[in-house]
């Protein structure tokens, strides 16, 4: 999977010699998660030390810890001396229909408004239940999907690949790029030890691919700000992926806030965001214009389905693809499970976030290099394509989790003390190291820090 994700970036297999692999264990699970934890998290770290390389003109190894990159995937923060919030609203769930299984993902208000209005039911997980065993699934995910709303039908793997959206994927390569036109850039100087120092990367990613790429990318350095709408928050997620930036607000639909976006999107270096296709177009931000706005920008997006097809634009996250593409349906019969058996961790997430990570520098190389930007684009559907064609052949268990695997620096994120995991990846002379602790939606002036 390394070298899948690496050359389908178009990455020198040369730079693979420089990747070594330590530690050992696997992730319960039928498909081969810990092997793309770790491919992932060591294909962001190779495009880090390409990047250093360029700048810099020495190669930097990179060492990589399977077992770290695999807690990695699940939680990295851990409280001192406070509960961690539930990760899901419990009205999230899997339901059983009259004909088989359906995933409601219920954590944004709007969500759940949408698919209770379908269901003329309580917001109680009994009666969303008793309500949902009156329809089919397929019928009921249409009619949710339709109203704004996210839900996803349990189907196997062959009946994925035999789907219109499925076929679609299948054909698309696992990352789209192109080179954009080039344009003069601000010049930046980071340190070997601090290599992305002076860049600007403008997030606007929400759960959770897109903040763990922008995560990545502040390890190494850069200035990230996150702008969200008035009205979104996600308070676990955040407390997890906002390690390294800043959080403001800002709502594009108000002339005022577009002529901040604007300016804050001029200055910027790179754009991650995670919007629908289309959705920043209607906004009149389609990526030509960004171009225009900001020449020689590194454009890099995803989405849930792909970016094709009759599903083209849906809604998702990566529990409802791993729904729809036949993961949690192929747990359930390899493992004589009696209800859906998704992976134990959300790993569509997380190996798209570092590979947009890993996009993200490789444009930056090629812009330090050649003077162009970039665009580059994937999605969760297409991930789990890969995840399908590698099951798990060994089934050595991670090995539990120690005091020795948390580094020694207290964070004080907004929500009180917190200690991370230690990085799961090491590029020689350039360790990941966070600047800021992780902070509320919100809680920032959405003005770039750093002198430009």
């Amino acid at each position: 999977m390394l070298r899948e994700l690496w050359t389908a970036l178009g990455g020198e297999l040369e730079f693979l010699n420089k990747l070594e692999i330590t530690g050992s264990g696997d992730l319960p699970s039928v498909f081969a998660v810990s092997d793309l934890a770790t491919a992932a998290i060591g294909t962001a770290g190779l495009a880090a030390a390409e990047f250093v390389a360029a700048r810099f003109g020495e190669a930097a190894s990179v060492r990589i810890d399977r077992r770290l990159s695999s807690l990695w995937f699940a939680l990295s923060v851990r409280p001192q001396g406070w509960p961690l919030p539930p990760l899901w609203d419990p009205l999230s769930a899997d339901y059983e229909a009259k004909d088989g299984w359906i995933r409601l993902h219920m954590n944004a208000p709007h969500h759940c408004g949408a698919a209770l209005s379908v269901l003329k039911a309580e917001a109680k997980k009994e009666s969303i239940a008793r309500e949902v065993a009156h329809w089919e699934a397929s019928a009921l995910e249409a009619a949710i999907v339709t109203v704004g709303g996210c839900a996803a039908t349990m189907r196997s793997i062959a009946e994925w690949k035999a789907h219109p959206q499925g076929r679609v994927v299948a054909a698309e390569p696992l990352i789209y790029t192109r080179t954009l036109e080039s344009g003069s850039r601000r010049a930046w100087d980071g340190p070997r030890e601090r290599p992305l120092k002076g860049l600007r990367i403008l997030d606007l990613t929400r759960v959770l691919a897109g903040p763990v790429a922008t995560r990545f990318l502040a390890g190494l350095g850069a200035e990230v700000l996150r702008i969200d709408p008035p009205w979104w928050d996600e308070p676990v997620v955040v407390l997890e992926v906002a390690l390294g930036k800043r959080c403001a607000r800002l709502d594009l639909r108000e002339p005022s806030d577009r002529d901040v976006f604007i300016q804050l999107l001029m200055e910027a270096d790179v754009l991650i965001h995670g919007y629908r296709p289309e959705a920043l177009a209607r906004l009149g931000f389609d990526v030509e214009q960004r171009q225009k706005i900001s020449p020689g920008l590194i454009d890099v997006t995803l989405d849930a389905y792909g970016w094709a097809g009759p599903w083209k634009g849906r809604r998702g996250f990566d529990s409802l693809v791993q729904m729809s593409a036949g993961i949690a349906d192929a747990g359930m019969k390899q493992l004589g499970r009696n209800r859906p058996t998704p992976l134990p961790v959300q790993a569509l997430d997380h190996s798209v976030g570092y590979f947009l990570a890993a996009a993200a520098m490789r444009g930056l190389t090629s812009r330090f290099e050649k003077g162009t930007g970039h665009e580059a684009r994937t999605s969760l559907a297409r991930m789990a394509a890969l995840l399908i064609d590698h099951a798990c052949d060994a089934h050595e268990p991670i090995a539990p989790e120690t005091p020795d695997d948390l580094s020694e620096n207290i964070e004080e994120t907004a929500w009180g003390p917190a200690r991370r995991i230690k990085p799961p990846v090491i590029i020689d002379g350039a360790p990941l190291r966070w600047d800021l602790p992780a902070s509320a939606l919100g809680s920032s002036e959405p003005k770039w820090q750093r002198a430009g």
